[in-house]
């Protein structure tokens, strides 16, 4: 009989791999695994290699209007001049500007229709990081945490979970503990600090050897899992250490990319973030998150968003374009939104205010269905509800199912308390 914990997660075969079929069978003899038995986890095996492996968030911090970007309502009166393109999704316009992601539209789907109720910045960004609204008795973890905790990889000698170009509220990992924080880095133009020893390779070895004999004189008379559980001193520069004699760092440093696949994303800090994106995940790399700041734009709305989508464009056509043809893109889901949505009525300073009632997040890769859109929002701007609304946590559990992670699955946190990798529902209809 097969124990609960040989089967990690949720109870399909999809999770039952090959490796875990081989231990059962260990355990049981071998006599029971008969030549289908082989077959079946090979098959499982090879769908769990194809499956998604990796995550990349665009995060548009300050939260983008989904009216100049992905949602617009041309002719109509909430669109106040703003016009649409056609894409290579038939009868799905985007908003004028957006036009080399239109070109690739066809590759990504749209959820028109996300709702929150939160409508405060910091709140808000916790709530579409963690699917979680805030709450004061605990720290829930961002979803590239809960990535890295779930599917760790002893191959990767970088993080697993890293964020690019902050903001103010970057990716934490919750009650997972500090170690399943982001590790956060600025534009890649520039090189990773403090990569390289500033003594030669042998000084360097005798100064960890030392290094080593004054951890254990410390770690003598202590609780025997203090540093692991407390001040995580021992592991961080471990981890450090290997990252330091790595190759895999090289994926950080981007200026060594011939020019005009640097050039395809953009001449901008969020363009090279993108391409280091790529190629952090190319290395196994769990979850990135690249930020593009600024789109709070309670004044001059249409001009300071015409200004960031000329940034996103061509970096969000580069990404998927170079995720395709590095044949990464089945095994990457591509996650790109912001706290909230714009409110369909310009303010008197032609801003657009915080509205969280039917807003937009657009999704591609490994496991969601291409060319999906779900949802409506209301052309007249009148109707707070959207069609077929679809609440933060859901997209959260999607996401999760993509990997093959079991969104229900509950963790008990350090004080003791249950709690579900997510409370939302799958939606299946984004599901390929």
């Amino acid at each position: 009989m097969i124990s609960p914990e040989m089967n990690p997660g949720c109870g399909t075969m999809d999770h039952f791999s090959r490796r875990t079929l081989l231990k059962a069978a260990g355990l049981a003899g071998l006599t029971w695994l008969t030549p289908l038995g082989q077959i079946l986890a090979l098959d499982a095996e090879k769908k769990s290699e194809t499956r998604a492996q990796s995550v990349i968030v665009l995060w548009m911090q300050g939260a983008p209007s989904q009216l100049e970007t992905f949602d617009p309502h041309p002719g109509s009166t909430i669109a106040y001049g703003t016009r649409a393109i056609k894409t290579s999704l038939k009868d799905v316009q985007v908003a004028a500007g957006l036009e080399q992601t239109a070109g690739i539209l066809s590759d990504m789907a749209l959820v028109r229709s996300v709702v929150s109720k939160e409508g405060d910045h910091e709140r808000a960004t916790y709530n579409m990081k963690t699917g979680y609204r805030p709450n004061p008795t605990i720290l829930h973890p961002a979803i590239g945490a809960i990535i890295a905790h779930e599917m760790p990889d002893q191959k990767i000698e970088i993080p697993t979970h890293i964020s690019i170009l902050p903001g103010q509220w970057p990716a934490r990992g919750g009650h997972f503990g500090a170690a399943y924080d982001a590790f956060k880095t600025n534009d890649p133009a520039n090189s990773l600090p403090d990569l390289k020893a500033k003594v030669d390779a042998k000084r360097q070895a005798v100064r960890m050897k030392n290094l080593d004999v004054v951890e254990r004189a410390f770690s003598q008379g202590r609780q025997p899992d203090f540093d692991a559980t407390k001040t995580l001193h021992q592991q961080t520069m471990h981890k450090a250490a290997n990252m330091m004699t790595s190759d895999q760092v090289k994926a950080f440093d981007v200026s060594q990319v011939p020019v005009a696949e640097r050039m395809a994303y953009g001449d901008t800090a969020f363009g090279r973030g993108c391409l280091a994106a790529v190629r952090l995940v190319e290395r196994g790399v769990r979850c990135v998150e690249v930020t593009l700041n600024g789109w709070d734009t309670h004044t001059n709305n249409h001009e300071s968003q015409g200004k960031l989508v000329n940034i996103l464009d061509p970096a969000l056509a580069a990404l998927m374009t170079d995720l395709k043809r590095r044949d990464l893109l089945d095994r990457t889901i591509v996650l790109w939104g912001g706290e909230f949505g714009r409110t369909p009525k310009l303010n008197p300073l032609e801003g657009r205010d915080h509205w969280p009632h039917g807003f937009t997040v657009a999704m591609a890769g490994g496991g969601i269905q291409s060319g999906r859109v779900v949802g409506a929002t209301d052309p007249k701007g009148e109707k707070k509800e959207p069609q077929n609304p679809v609440l933060v946590e859901d997209i959260h559990a999607t996401i999760l199912h993509a990997l093959g992670i079991n969104h229900e699955k509950e963790i008990v946190t350090p004080i003791g308390r249950p709690i579900a990798l997510s409370e939302g529902t799958v939606i299946k209809e984004l599901l390929a």
